[in-house]
């Protein structure tokens, strides 16, 4: 497989174009914001453990019958992945209060809720990624209403099968951000990445934060935070 141009760069990944057009190169980086951008740092060796994370996890949901834009690791930081054009709605999966829900509901942080809560945010940086629902989504011709609906039954069957394999891991998970895209036949499938970036992830014992949120809070240790979730993912793998 030859690596071509750069595509795009964005906050924690580069996107290179290959000899086959319906193939992409991921580059995963270690630079880390926060904020939509207002925050932002290095967290060393992130770039790696984002990346195998993520192409473990997705290859396990591939055979819970989720289909993703995973194809194949080719390094430490760099992954072959299939060419979408990525549907502009972030979906939300909430399991317990936490971040931005208990500030906007004045929700104490770390009530479980009495099932998994779904909401989306249109992906558009300029305008800070406001929330919106289902009907503004369709308003503004993001996704269609099977879109919509398959990315929700998606959603949901991934929270079940990653609860599941985290609590293994002695972790729980409290929500997480995926996003999907069209493949050329119009197929929706889950693409980005599954990380700390992109995961609230506590300690189960503990309730230590093990995730990006100890850089959002300045908490120190994120790091070690991140290798740990590492460690206890492959010990579980």
């Amino acid at each position: 497989m030859e690596k071509r141009e750069q595509l795009y760069e964005g906050k924690a990944k580069k996107v290179f174009a290959t000899d086959d057009p319906e193939l992409l190169i991921v580059s995963y980086k270690d630079d880390a914001t926060a904020f939509n951008g207002l925050k932002k740092g290095t967290i060393v060796g992130k770039g790696v453990i984002n990346n195998k994370m993520s192409n473990l996890l997705m290859q396990r949901l591939e055979k819970a019958g989720i289909p993703t834009h995973y194809v194949e690791e080719l390094s430490e930081r760099e992954t072959l992945v299939k060419k979408v054009s990525i549907v502009p709605l972030e979906v939300i999966v909430r399991n317990i209060a936490a971040g931005s829900f208990s500030k906007r509901y004045g929700v104490e942080e770390g009530v479980v809720f009495d099932s998994p809560t779904i909401e989306f945010s249109y992906k558009n940086d300029e305008l800070g990624d406001p929330l919106l629902d289902e009907y503004h989504a369709l308003a503004l011709h993001l996704a269609t209403f099977e879109e919509i609906e398959t990315i929700k039954k998606y959603s949901f069957t991934v929270n079940e099968q990653l609860k599941a394999f985290w609590r293994e891991c002695g972790v729980t998970l409290v929500d997480f951000k995926l996003e999907f895209g069209r493949l050329s036949d119009g197929t929706v499938v889950l693409a980005d990445e599954i990380s700390p970036d992109t995961c609230r992830l506590w300690d189960s014992k503990t309730g230590e934060k093990l995730d990006k949120d100890r850089f959002r809070r300045d908490l120190g240790g994120v790091e070690d935070a991140y290798a740990e979730v590492m460690k206890r993912l492959t010990a579980h793998i």
